[in-house]
């Protein structure tokens, strides 16, 4: 919904600045300090636009970096869990070895106690 009223904004500045561009254009064609006034101001406007594009050069370049981190410690943060995950299928799978070899009674899962933890725990007999 914004976007027409931005078009039809810059439409109508457009269309605003052409008669004072034009005007501008004549009277710096008749009168050279007047000229020289506006070549200076164009360069200062030049030098503050170049500025700014560099500016927001280097704000985009941290943001990428950041960006870049982030995701660089969110697979570090991955690998961590898939070496946790690997490592605790290594002890089910030695669990579940070691209670095939002492019979069904050899290890018994139950519910423990404390309310914080809510995975079985091994109990053996």
């Amino acid at each position: 919904m914004i976007l027409p009223f931005a078009k039809l904004g810059t439409l109508a500045l457009k269309t605003m600045a052409k008669p004072i561009a034009i005007r501008l254009k004549t009277e710096a064609s008749r009168h050279p300090q007047f000229r020289q006034f506006i070549i200076n101001l164009a360069q200062v406007a030049g030098a503050a636009v170049i500025f700014e594009v560099q500016r927001s050069a280097r704000s985009e370049a941290r943001k990428e970096e950041a960006r870049k981190k982030e995701v660089e410690e969110l697979r570090k943060k991955e690998d961590q869990l898939a070496l946790e995950i690997e490592t605790l299928k290594l002890k089910l799978s030695e669990l579940e070895h070691l209670a095939n070899s002492r019979g069904l009674s050899g290890v018994v899962f139950r519910s423990s106690s404390m309310t914080d933890q809510k995975v079985s725990s091994p109990v053996l007999f």
